[in-house]
């Protein structure tokens, strides 16, 4: 899997933060401008976020390029409606060469099953070669294609969209995948929007466990490793 922060607004906090100061000033916007510096502006959306004032937070969005992840993990990711997306058509892109596949650890680390994984992908890219060079379009040979082939995306959030998706999937509890997917998303943000995502991740790094009995019981550990995230 790879990840990459490919652009974001300029100034995301200071964008975010004028939006902010326009909702309670009388001011006109350049004088609002002139205004913001850069402690006021960390100071400032330190209140604003800490009232619950997020929909300010619309104002800045990022873009990420996502490469090598599972179809699996980009039907969960696409279920975050808030948010732009544009992914590597099965319709058009046809796997002349045996697809790039992900495989589960939980099958790499056992020979024997990964053997006879690796024989069912091999078999399934047999079956759809066949089907295209038969003629049938790619576009109803790929209904083959397994959950584990490769794909790419590239998805656009804003900040307020992002620390919702952090909330769900940094979580232990969300599939390995897009977890790791996420907490690599977040490690790039956290740097050009400190303030913004300091304290973003799992929805235990605040407050309870949102999980209630389904709590991984591994919340010290969790909150000490997202402290730590660059």
């Amino acid at each position: 899997m790879k990840v990459a922060l490919l652009q974001h607004t300029p100034e995301p906090e200071r964008t975010v933060a004028l939006a902010a100061r326009l909702c309670y000033s009388p001011a006109d916007i350049d004088e609002l401008q002139e205004r913001l510096t850069g402690g006021d502006i960390t100071a400032f959306l330190d209140k604003i976020m800490s009232l619950g004032h997020h929909s300010v937070l619309e104002h800045a969005s990022f873009t990420f390029g996502i490469d090598g992840i599972s179809r699996a993990a980009s039907h969960q990711l696409v279920r975050h409606r808030i948010a732009s997306y544009s992914q590597q058509s099965q319709r058009y892109v046809s796997h002349a060469q045996r697809f790039k596949a992900v495989v589960p650890d939980s099958i790499a680390a056992q020979p024997e099953l990964l053997a006879k994984f690796e024989s069912q992908l091999q078999a399934l890219h047999d079956c759809y070669r066949t089907l295209v060079e038969a003629g049938v379009p790619a576009e109803d040979a790929r209904y083959i294609l397994p959950n584990a082939t490769e794909t790419k995306i590239i998805v656009t959030m804003n900040a307020r969209g992002l620390r919702h998706f952090f909330a769900l999937r940094c979580c232990e509890r969300a599939q390995w995948e897009i977890r790791a997917m996420a907490v690599e998303m977040l490690a790039l943000v956290r740097p050009v929007a400190p303030t913004f995502f300091r304290d973003a991740g799992p929805g235990c790094l605040n407050g309870p466990c949102p999980e209630g009995k389904f709590c991984c019981g591994k919340m010290k550990e969790v909150r000490e490793r997202f402290k730590t995230l660059p």
